[in-house]
C-alpha cells in the first residue's frame, strides 16, 4: 500500500524498502551488508600487510650471508685389544706353594710341582676337551714341519692342527712328538700330596 504524506511526497512501503513492519532490517540483509564491508575493509589492509612483507624480504635478502658454522671435529675411534692374558689371574692366592721335594711314588714316578708357566699361560682350544675324546686323524708336512690333524667328539667333530709344543687334554699335556701313528703326549697330574707328576700318554693315528 502507498499513501503520501501531508507535503505530498511518496513514502514507500515496506515491501519496496526490505524492512518489516516495525522497521528492522531481515537478517539476511544485514549478514550480506557486514560481508561485503568486512571485504572491503581486508581489501585495504592485505595491500598494506603485502607490502611490507615484501619489503621485509628484500631486506633479508640484502643482508650479507653469515659464514656457517664449523664441523665439530670427531675423535677418531681407538680399537681395544685385550691383553692380560699373560697378567696374573685375580682369583689365584697370593702367596706360591713352597716347592715340593722329589719324591719317588708307589709307581716309581717322581713327585714334583707343576711348571709355573703352565699356571700363567692361556689355556688352548683342545684343554677344554677330555684326553680321550680327542682323535688323531691325519698329518700334514710342508717345508720340514709336521701337523697332526686332532678332532673333537661329537657334537663339535672339529678339526685343528696342532704341532710339538701344543697342549691338549684337561690334565696339562703337552705334545711331545708327531709320528705317522701317533701322537705322543706328556701330562701333569697330581698326587695328592702337593706335588705332581709326569705321565706319558698316546694318541694313535684312526685309521
Amino acid at each position: 500500500m502507498v499513501r503520501k504524506t501531508s507535503k505530498g511526497s511518496r513514502q514507500m512501503s515496506a515491501f519496496e524498502t526490505g524492512a518489516d513492519a516495525a522497521g528492522r532490517m531481515p537478517t539476511g540483509t544485514r549478514s550480506l551488508l557486514a560481508a561485503v564491508a568486512a571485504s572491503v575493509l581486508l581489501a585495504a589492509c592485505s595491500g598494506g600487510v603485502s607490502g611490507d612483507l615484501k619489503q621485509y624480504v628484500e631486506e633479508i635478502k640484502k643482508r650479507p650471508g653469515a659464514e656457517p658454522e664449523p664441523l665439530p671435529k670427531v675423535a677418531p675411534y681407538k680399537s681395544f685389544t685385550y691383553d692380560a692374558y699373560n697378567l696374573r689371574d685375580p682369583f689365584s692366592p697370593f702367596y706360591e706353594p713352597e716347592p715340593v721335594e722329589h719324591t719317588a711314588g708307589s709307581d716309581g714316578s717322581v713327585t714334583d710341582r707343576p711348571k709355573p708357566e703352565h699356571l700363567v699361560r692361556k689355556k688352548e682350544t683342545l684343554e677344554q676337551f677330555p684326553l680321550d675324546t680327542l682323535h688323531y686323524v691325519g698329518i700334514l708336512e710342508k717345508d720340514g714341519v709336521r701337523w697332526g690333524l686332532v678332532q673333537t667328539g661329537a657334537p663339535d667333530n672339529t678339526v685343528y692342527k696342532v704341532q710339538v709344543g701344543n697342549h691338549v687334554g684337561q690334565n696339562y699335556g703337552e705334545i711331545v712328538a708327531i709320528t705317522e701313528s701317533f701322537i705322543k703326549i706328556v701330562e701333569l697330574i697330581p698326587d695328592n700330596k702337593g706335588g705332581w707328576f709326569e705321565r706319558e700318554a698316546s694318541m694313535p693315528l684312526n685309521e
